[in-house]
């Protein structure tokens, strides 16, 4: 509609004669219409989309040249005797000019209004895509999330199980702290994020798991600096390299130390730092080392490049890096 108030203003300005420019456009624009779907929906699809280049302009012509004679005739017929009133002299059928003038009139509207359904189906299709990608993202977290939580309940029933076969006082005690994180893994932990200073008590219970396991074996400290309040983080990210110290850094009577940090930078991001004892032997090679793995792919998945992960041994120490967006 706009488009046509547009063109009847426009012709009825130039001739002066606003009923001759209704009447013209009111033949000429249901023409419009039909060649700029016939071109849509039918040629695009079928043609340039298929590649059949040369079909789809053989095409085009076959249909400008129907637009051609339609239009024509129609006007002459309804309208007015004088087919090309805007010619200097008395314009005339099938004259060159006249062709040329309504064919590039024509392409001139197919070629405005196809860019606009074009540019219209390459935004949807656009949000279309970002919308599958998020819920791929969504759905491989849920994934990687779900792999975590059997890893972690095997490792800490392994730990129950040592237990057990001491017969050990402490293993009421660490049914107790073993069903506490289960609680926080299977019903707490239902979001893509979780507040830090949760996943930090957790972290603590799980230390404590290890220490009535090994006693007096674990030595650990951490650190907390800046504003950690209210700062959010994905869950159980922290949770694996801590299984780490103790899976890597045992071994016989040896003792385990673990140090970390967690430290908001400029409130724009969280730093932690781990070190702990490491010794290489306790490495099964044959291990598929799902935890680490896992975390890696998470990290990519969250963050794309906006992170930094390094992790390095030095004289039976293994030091850990990681530094994540928190805005």
């Amino acid at each position: 509609m706009t488009y046509f108030i547009f063109n009847v203003v426009r012709w009825g300005s130039y001739f002066n004669d606003y009923v001759y420019s209704i009447k013209s456009n009111l033949v000429e624009f249901p023409i419009h219409i039909i060649a700029v779907y016939i071109n849509i929906y039918y040629l695009i699809p079928k043609l340039i989309l298929k590649r059949r280049y040369v079909t789809y302009v053989l095409s085009l012509v076959a249909m400008l040249a129907a637009v051609y004679l339609v239009r024509t005739g129609l006007n002459y017929v309804l309208v007015t005797k004088d087919i090309w009133p805007e010619a200097p002299g008395a314009g005339e059928f099938m004259q060159l000019n006249h062709i040329i003038a309504v064919v590039l009139g024509e392409l001139y509207v197919i070629g405005f209004v196809s860019a606009i359904k074009l540019v219209i189906d390459w935004s949807l299709e656009k949000r279309r895509n970002e919308k599958l990608a998020k819920l791929q993202l969504s759905t491989e977290l849920k994934y990687l999330r779900t792999q975590i939580q059997p890893h972690f309940f095997f490792n800490t029933l392994n730990n129950l199980y040592a237990l057990t076969l001491k017969k050990s006082d402490s293993a009421p005690e660490m049914v107790i702290k073993i069903s506490d994180l289960m609680q926080y893994i299977l019903y707490e932990v239902n979001s893509s994020k979780a507040d830090l200073l949760e996943e930090i008590n957790h972290i603590n219970t799980y230390i404590d798991v290890e220490r009535l396991r090994f006693n007096e074996r674990v030595e650990c400290e951490m650190d907390i600096s800046g504003s950690v309040e209210d700062v959010q983080v994905p869950p159980l990210l922290f949770l694996t390299f801590i299984e780490n110290c103790f899976k890597h850094g045992l071994k016989g009577t040896d003792m385990v130390r673990v140090n970390m940090s967690f430290e908001v930078l400029h409130t724009d991001y969280l730093e932690f730092k781990l070190s702990n004892t490491y010794k290489p032997e306790q490495t099964n090679k044959g291990e598929t080392g799902i935890g680490i793995a896992n975390t890696k792919r998470r990290l990519n998945l969250l963050f794309n490049s906006d992170y930094k992960f390094e992790t390095y041994t030095d004289k039976n120490m293994y030091h850990l890096y990681l530094k994540i967006p928190i805005r």
